[in-house]
């Protein structure tokens, strides 16, 4: 309609929407036009224009009309958002391939950074069947540390929804490790050795923790 109504006057804007009506109006009881909702929107756009040009005077153009501009810088804005969510598909699919063959090569370490958006990386290794265990672990001790870009509480908090639970609970048995070890290691205040309870702690939670493998390994 917006083509051919493109050049058009307000009298002849207004012709073509009885047109429009009239043909509507023969075509009710077809049954082969019943679900066809071209016919109703084609009326409605008509009387649109038709408005619109009493209004302003002139003749239609679609390069002036604000309601087709919004449509359009709408389609155009989706358009760039599906672009770009493909992109960073792309882009998470090479991140997968990257931490699965630095795994694999036994190379995935404390040395190797966590970035935003690893937890979906992990999740396409996960579901392309391509999962590796090693991976978990990683991303658990980036978790415990708090290193990478697990160093933003912002990140940290996301990981609650973003990672297993077996991955979390495996990041607060490390934190948990390195807070006792930490205590165990420390002098008492009087000289003597560290009190003898932090070791029964760590002896308790490295139990807890060889636990959590074997329900992993399971």
């Amino acid at each position: 309609m917006r083509r051919r109504a493109a050049g058009m006057a307000a009298t002849e804007a207004a012709a073509a929407l009885e047109d429009a009506r009239l043909q509507q109006h023969m075509d009710r009881d077809r049954e082969d036009l019943a679900d066809d909702e071209r016919s109703p929107a084609e009326v409605g756009e008509c009387e649109r224009i038709t408005q619109l040009l009493t209004a302003t005077g002139g003749v239609y153009d679609p390069e002036t009309d604000a309601v087709v501009q919004d449509e359009l810088a709408a389609d155009r804005r989706a358009e760039e958002s599906e672009q770009q969510r493909l992109q960073e598909q792309q882009q998470l699919a090479a991140r997968a391939d990257e931490l699965v063959a630095l795994a694999r090569a036994g190379r995935l370490d404390r040395s190797v950074e966590t970035r935003s958006g690893d937890e979906a990386a992990r999740d396409i290794l996960f579901h392309r069947g391509d999962y590796h265990p090693v991976v978990d672990g990683w991303l658990a001790q980036a978790l415990a540390d708090r290193s990478g870009h697990y160093a933003d509480p912002a990140a940290r908090t996301a990981a609650a929804g973003s990672l297993p639970v077996a991955v979390r609970a495996h990041a607060v048995l490390l934190a948990a490790l390195a807070r006792t070890a930490v205590r165990t290691a420390a002098p008492a205040a009087d000289g003597e050795p560290g009190d003898g309870s932090c070791l029964d702690k760590l002896g308790t939670v490295r139990a807890a923790h060889v636990r959590l493998h074997v329900l992993g390994d399971g």
